[in-house]
């Protein structure tokens, strides 16, 4: 979905109204919810805050933004109307969630929440999920370039379809593109051009451009990122673009637009689970939104410590209750054989393991991911929630509670070298198990051409990988390095 769907639009007012009351009040809580029609935007939900929030003008400045300007649209950021129903929180709600002591916080509600990651991309996401959103980001670049394809509108949608190898299950080749764009009246009916005919040529000229401009900019800009997705774009894709023939009528106009009603594409297209809780308008004692985000920090942990290929981890929690009532933990059968020390750990051994090694009460994960300050509109309103998960950069083998680190991630030695005098380590691989005398045993991750995470104490912003094959690591002074 691009960021002028009705919905992504409701969404992303959500979420600026919800940035608004953090910037001014970390300790705001708000469950906000949007609907937006043709000339109409209705703001409705419960906040308890310190802070006061122009509803109209952070409305007004998100649909200006997405592009929705012009009166033609039927729905533009200048002369819409805006309502706001916004009440207070029900102190029913707030006793449980709000404790003396911070770290005792309640869960905001009762569900149960999913993080998924598989290997298919470097992201740790699915190939076609990824894939629809590059397309839709690549769009809205060109939309707003305004050099080509001048008759693109704000709304927009994307799916592809890729095709795996039945034995291995690794992505061979992108079957088939779905693109559906709106797009302004650009061909008129006049005399000898009856409306059938305008429509077709639009089609025509819409479905070209989007074969030989967007999709080859598209490719391209993935093999600027050196992302190995661009080899599964071929040229004997199926290509379907605006199948019904005209999108002119759109965005709100043509859709009425709702909060939370794309969590599918807001998480992992439908490859995972979803628990049915949506993410926008809601701060961080809302479990559905901070407990996925977890969850999906612990999935991609344990893929990219290659603790498996594919996994599912789903957590549960009761209202006003701290701790998750139950940690469940799906490999599909994925736990990595190329690691003798892991053939036999079952996925009920993981989950138990993670239960220990990660601090999973609401407190402890806002803490961690700095829920109360970081702004959700910093994120393209195509990525998905729960993909950039930790808003600082995700690290892998992050502290638990207690101090230790990730016990369950041991790959065996790293292949380093290490100066005992400068006392600086030399990575050589992308993914290393590293000691340190200030930390203990713990993973790094530094993807090719990637800079590292910089969660750890550990590392500096200025170290990154020297030609994508190794990074230099200063250790703290006044420690003596032991191993490897």
């Amino acid at each position: 979905m691009s960021e002028g769907h009705p919905d992504k639009v409701s969404d992303q007012i959500s979420d600026a109204i919800l940035d608004e009351f953090l910037r001014h009040d970390p300790n705001s809580k708000v469950a906000c919810e949007t609907l937006c029609t043709t000339g109409l935007v209705v703001v409705a939900g419960e906040v308890r805050s310190s802070a006061y929030v122009d509803i109209q003008h952070v409305t007004r400045r998100v649909i200006n933004r997405i592009g929705y300007t012009k009166s033609e649209y039927q729905f533009d950021g200048n002369s819409c109307g805006v309502l706001s129903a916004i009440h207070e929180q029900s102190p029913d709600i707030n006793r449980g969630v709000v404790r003396e002591a911070e770290e005792e916080q309640g869960a905001g509600d009762q569900g149960i929440m999913f993080g998924y990651a598989c290997n298919e991309t470097r992201e740790y996401m699915p190939a076609t999920l990824i894939l629809s959103h590059v397309i839709l980001k690549e769009l809205a670049v060109i939309r707003r370039e305004g050099q080509v394809m001048t008759y693109l509108r704000p709304d927009a949608k994307s799916q592809v379809t890729i095709e795996y190898d039945e034995q291995t299950h690794r992505p061979l080749r992108v079957h088939t593109i779905v693109v559906s764009t709106q797009h302004d009246d650009f061909i008129p009916t006049s005399k000898g051009v009856t409306e059938k005919m305008a429509e077709k040529r639009m089609q025509e000229k819409i479905r070209e451009d989007v074969r030989t401009i967007l999709i080859p900019r598209v490719k391209a800009r993935l093999e600027r990122a050196k992302d190995k997705l661009a080899r599964l774009i071929g040229d004997d894709y199926i290509l379907h673009v605006n199948p019904t023939g005209k999108f002119v009528i759109g965005g709100p106009h043509g859709d009425t637009g709702l909060t939370g009603r794309k969590i599918i594409v807001d998480s992992y297209g439908g490859r995972g689970a979803h628990g049915g809780g949506a993410f926008s308008g809601k701060d961080s004692s809302k479990v559905d939104r901070s407990a996925a985000y977890a969850a999906r920090y612990i999935a991609k942990n344990m893929v990219a410590a290659g603790i498996a290929d594919e996994i599912l981890v789903e957590l549960s929690y009761a209202i006003g209750i701290a701790e998750p009532i139950s940690v469940f933990v799906d490999t599909h059968g994925a736990v990595c054989s190329r690691n003798p020390k892991l053939a036999d750990m079952t996925d009920g051994e993981i989950a138990r393991r993670i239960a220990k090694l990660f601090d999973l009460r609401p407190a402890a994960i806002v803490k961690k991911f700095g829920l109360k300050t970081r702004s959700s509109k910093r994120r393209h309103p195509t990525d998905i929630s729960a993909t950039a998960l930790h808003p600082q950069g995700e690290s892998v083998g992050g502290r638990p509670r207690g101090g230790t680190r990730d016990r369950i991630l041991r790959l065996g030695k790293a292949r380093c070298r290490r100066s005992d005098q400068a006392r600086v380590r030399t990575i050589t691989r992308p993914t290393a198990q590293v000691k340190s005398p200030l930390f203990g045993d713990f993973l790094l991750l530094a993807p090719d051409g990637i800079e590292p995470p910089n969660s750890f104490g550990l590392l500096k912003p200025k170290n990154r990988l020297r030609d994508g094959r190794s990074m230099q690591v200063r250790e703290p002074p006044g420690n003596t390095p032991r191993g490897p």
